[in-house]
């Protein structure tokens, strides 16, 4: 005998989310609503124009970026993070790509030197670093280099194949019968066919087993008291012997089953005879149904409406009275709304070098026609090109859900046979899902994430110290700024972990940066510029390059073809232009300006300074030079130092600024009132710009390549903060401390940077 409760028609239109009546407002579903209000999903899926690419060839993609409940578009963040990764998960190429209106497209030349091989592409936003590597995009691809196309000698795989277990809800439980999954792969990750048979402690048959697809099955037990159980798999000719997880004495198992037409039905059975027991639906983080249940002689069922489901992967959790997980179980859906694109190319057949237009249609699954964003790839089928490349389709509704490799994802799309919905059931048996932690989700506050989202622009992070000490510092104001004609300056108070962010705009190629402290609050703390990538990497396996010699002259002609390309379509390498940049000084208009070219050119700034600019009045005390900005606004004259720029960076010793030669300054613009930023106040600001923008050699400021590719050839040390010299692009190795010539990319823990 069991309890029998139905969960149809428990999603409201207007509110999106409806309880059973066992739910109070302080219930579980309601802990998970707000839980998911804070902790967005949000996903991106990289459009990579094709799977192989030779070395010193150029590698295109798009980036789309969605929510992760409904997949629409998610204006969010502004950036996203794009890396290539060698089988080392080290970066041989990395970039911070504009997102605008969810969308943004970029591209890599990859270095003629790579040697052939597998390499990862991954992206990722700062807000998306809150919730792991595993989720992440990632995609494979292939890199030939020509000029070694025989690459080296594939090794030998002398790894044992891997077998796992996986018993439906979480565990096994004496006298309980349970359905468990298996899944057997290769060193590489992928699948195998496989069969086995389960032996009892006396040798006796239990259960019979063997693979569907790529490497997974499932099969029915009932674990019987002080029994044990070995799995003997069979792969070729290899017999692989494996025990069963552990089979405990008292626990909760869950069955879901799947009627085809009809509602999901999911059985609890518990060596508890009675209690109360709690199930929770979501469907990517949005609660679907939730109620109580009640177990009757060590069961209970609870019968969910399919309809209430969304597509793609749902995820069925079962509580305890006192809402402590007991089981979790995942389910996937088939899309039922499908884009459908259709493509028809201006000619039936084509000359050499004739342009090919291509009209694009795209409508709903009724032929109604709807507006989409999309990108299209192009490229050469031929024999090296064998590997199909990642469909958003397959990716948004399956994949970016799960953890680990999957192999063909776009199979579980083909049909709605029962064949196919039992090696979907089985990928979700086997696939692990934990995107968050149950203790964060129905904490009694709400969540707090170390990264947020960058709404406006990319945010620099630095980390300020005592010297020494390594302490962090706490309430001192950072200084950012970049050198050039166009005034940028951003500031920051450093909270109680010393840490700083400047939010910065129009960075759209590699700059130098300046970030120091006013020297009047320390001139001994320590600034490091954290690095933006992620240092966490997914443990996927990914499958080795293994170059064949039947391949030869299809390499060789693959490189012919690149040079041609690159001689005879050099100007199509730059599609992209960098937009124009905002002309306007972060403070706004100046009250007054003064371009000097148009006056007597004294060989002296303080001449320059009495004799052209009213508005500040040049004082020598005995610690030397001062300014004092007139405020027009209070008819009176400030008694602190203004705000004094050179090419936008901050300049607080005046005698150092006073002794510049003023034949290197194009403009002087001084603002005559007080001016807010941040947690600063200026008493007016007062700012020079060089003909060049780039300081002239300013004697007290050092300016540092915001990033670097540089590494210690003399070490190899690529994980220890490294400085970068003054408007060079070399790295002084905090091992050696000398510069570098080298091309071996350098994975920044931190960039050190001195004022």
């Amino acid at each position: 005998m069991c309890t029998y409760i139905r969960l149809l028609g428990l999603v409201l239109a207007t509110t999106g989310t409806a309880y059973s009546q066992g739910d109070t407002s302080d219930g579980l579903a309601s802990k998970f609503s707000r839980y998911q209000q804070a902790a967005l999903p949000e996903k991106l899926f990289l459009h990579l124009d094709r799977p192989l690419y030779l070395s010193g060839e150029m590698m295109w993609f798009k980036i789309y970026a969605v929510e992760g409940t409904y997949s629409r578009p998610l204006p969010l963040s502004t950036v996203a993070y794009v890396e290539v990764l060698d089988k080392e998960k080290r970066p041989v190429a990395q970039a911070k790509v504009s997102l605008k209106q969810a969308t943004g497209q970029g591209s890599f030349l990859l270095s003629s030197s790579l040697p052939s091989g597998t390499y990862t592409v991954r992206a990722y936003t700062n807000w998306m670093k809150n919730f792991g590597p595993e989720y992440y995009f990632q995609n494979t691809v292939t890199v030939i280099n020509p000029l070694v196309a025989s690459g080296s000698a594939a090794a030998k795989d002398s790894a044992a194949y891997d077998v796992q277990f996986f018993p439906e809800g979480g565990n096994l439980v004496q006298g309980l019968s349970s359905k468990v999954a298996f899944k057997v792969t290769a060193k590489t990750g992928t699948g195998v066919t496989a069969q086995g048979k389960l032996l009892n402690q006396s040798g006796a048959v239990v259960a019979t087993f063997k693979t569907l697809r790529y490497g997974m099955g499932s099969f029915t037990l009932t674990p019987q008291p002080g029994v044990s159980y070995t799995a003997l798999i069979t792969v070729g000719k290899q017999v692989i012997r494996h025990s069963l997880p552990r089979v405990f004495e008292q626990g909760y198992v869950m069955l879901l089953e799947n009627s085809g037409t009809g509602p999901l039905t999911l059985t609890v059975n518990s060596t508890s005879q009675s209690g109360a027991v709690f199930l929770l639906a979501h469907s990517r983080q949005k609660v679907a149904a939730a109620a109580q249940g009640q177990l009757v002689n060590g069961q209970a069922a609870f019968s969910i409406d399919k309809g209430q489901l969304l597509d793609g992967i749902s995820h069925f959790t079962l509580f305890d009275a006192q809402q402590k997980p007991l089981c979790e179980r995942l389910y996937f859906q088939q899309p039922k709304k499908k884009l459908s694109i259709t493509a028809r190319p201006d000619k039936n057949q084509y000359t050499l070098r004739d342009k090919v237009a291509v009209e694009l249609a795209t409508a709903t699954q009724d032929a109604q026609r709807t507006a989409a964003n999309l990108s299209m790839a192009v490229f050469r089928l031929d024999s090296l090109t064998t590997t199909p490349t990642a469909d958003i389709n397959s990716y948004l509704w399956l994949t970016s859900d799960l953890k680990g490799q999957i192999e063909h994802p776009e199979y579980y799309f083909t049909d709605a046979s029962p064949e196919t919905a039992e090696a979907a059931d089985n990928l979700m048996l086997t696939q692990g899902w934990s995107r968050f932690r149950w203790e964060d989700a129905l904490a009694p506050t709400l969540a707090t994430f170390p990264y947020s989202p960058e709404l406006h622009g990319h945010v620099i992070q630095g980390r300020i110290t005592q010297a020494g000490t390594n302490r962090p510092v706490k309430g001192a104001i950072a200084y950012l700024a970049s050198p050039s004609r166009i005034t940028r300056l951003t500031n920051d108070e450093s909270n109680d972990d010393g840490l700083v962010q400047f939010e910065i705009n129009d960075f759209d190629r590699p700059k130098e940066i300046v970030v120091q402290i006013d020297p009047q609050q320390d001139s001994t703390h320590r600034i490091e510029i954290l690095n933006p990538f992620s240092p966490q990497y997914a443990t996927t396996l990914t499958t080795p390059f293994i170059p064949l010699t039947r391949f030869q002259q299809d390499y060789t002609k693959r490189h012919f073809q690149t040079q041609v390309q690159a001689i005879y379509s050099k100007k199509y390498e730059s599609r992209y232009s960098i937009p124009p940049a905002d002309s306007m000084a972060f403070y706004g208009k100046p009250d007054e300006i003064y371009f000097l070219d148009k006056y007597t050119r004294f060989k002296v700034l303080e001449e320059v300074m009495r004799e052209y600019v009213p508005g500040v009045i040049v004082r020598i005390r005995k610690d030397g030079f001062h300014f004092l900005v007139t405020d027009k606004v209070n008819k009176t004259v400030f008694n602190e130092n203004p705000l004094v720029l050179l090419d936008g960076v901050p300049i607080f010793n005046i005698n150092k600024m006073m002794a510049m030669d003023p034949l290197k300054i194009r403009k002087l613009e001084v603002v005559d009132s007080h001016y807010f930023q941040g947690m600063s106040l200026y008493s007016g600001i007062v700012s020079f710009t060089t003909y060049k923008g780039d300081l002239e050699g300013f004697p007290s400021v050092r300016a540092y390549w915001y990033s670097s590719t540089k590494a210690c050839k003399a070490s190899g040390s690529s994980t220890r903060p490294a400085t970068i010299h003054p408007s060079k692009s070399k790295a002084a190795c905090p091992t050696c401390g000398t510069c570098c010539t080298g091309t071996q990319p350098l994975r920044l823990a931190a960039l050190t940077l001195a004022s």
